[in-house]
């Protein structure tokens, strides 16, 4: 069962193609990471799904509706993002709220619940992230380890088709990286669909059941962890694993 279809999305800034007719379906439980150089598109990727940017041309297919990516229906706008959530680099917390007001925020004001169902619905997503000690602090009273998981809770609280994360490690010092990562293990465990950007490689080789690798706008390789760390058919793609030491660089004889 897919859980969101993209058909032909193609951005560009200019003249410069960011995004050339890519397609791509994922099945419910998916988790799949996108990986590549800088420039290739993975944040546009991910940004144009939730209508954060908008593309020339595309679709995607989800609640088995097709919704145009090109829309200028606010219905249609908030319909689809009401399917996905992302999670940015920045965490994007509301600094004049606590964390369990940050949580609350979306489900009462977009979902429509009672208070007192938010805030119950909250607390439960925040204990799961490790954050159920510091429901009434603010965001400057939190690590950004810690305002990361409350920006995942967040997303999870809301029950998105797709969860999207746009290197969500990226702003973390690296002694707070592993409780984030952890975090989003346990939320892959738990079945949820997500579609992650992180230059994290071992821990994409480990959670991600699916990879793809982009280049120039395109996914020129879209495999399993085994395929694409210990079985690489694409050249660019081997070349890239070994810039980043997750492929061993080849003898060279004289």
């Amino acid at each position: 069962m897919s859980a969101i279809e993209i058909r032909g999305l193609s951005k560009k800034y200019g003249e410069n193609i960011v995004l050339d007719k890519v397609n791509l379906t994922i099945n419910k439980g998916d988790v799949v990471a996108i990986i590549g150089p800088s420039g290739t598109g993975k944040s546009t990727l991910l940004r144009s799904i939730n209508l954060l940017e908008k593309p020339e041309e595309g679709s995607v297919i989800i609640n088995n509706r097709e919704i145009s990516l090109t829309t200028k229906s606010s219905k249609e706008k908030l319909e689809l993002r009401r399917y996905t959530e992302m999670v940015f680099q920045q965490f994007n917390l509301f600094k004049n709220r606590t964390a369990l007001e940050n949580v609350m925020e979306g489900l009462v004001v977009v979902k429509n619940l009672k208070k007192n169902e938010a805030r119950e619905l909250a607390i439960k997503h925040l204990q799961k992230v490790g954050m159920g000690d510091r429901l009434f602090h603010y965001p400057r009273h939190l690590s950004g380890g810690q305002q990361q998981r409350v920006a995942i809770a967040r997303a999870l609280a809301m029950d998105p088709r797709l969860l999207l994360m746009d290197e969500p490690t990226s702003a973390l010092d690296p002694e707070l990286v592993s409780e984030v990562l952890t975090t989003i293990r346990n939320a892959a465990k738990e079945g949820n669909t997500i579609l992650l950007v992180t230059h994290e490689m071992n821990f994409v080789k480990n959670v991600a059941n699916r990879i793809l690798f982009l280049e120039n706008g395109r996914i020129v390789a879209d495999g399993t962890p085994k395929e694409i760390f210990d079985n690489p058919k694409n050249e660019r793609l081997k070349e890239f694993l070994v810039k980043i030491h997750m492929l061993e660089s080849p003898d060279f004889t004289i």
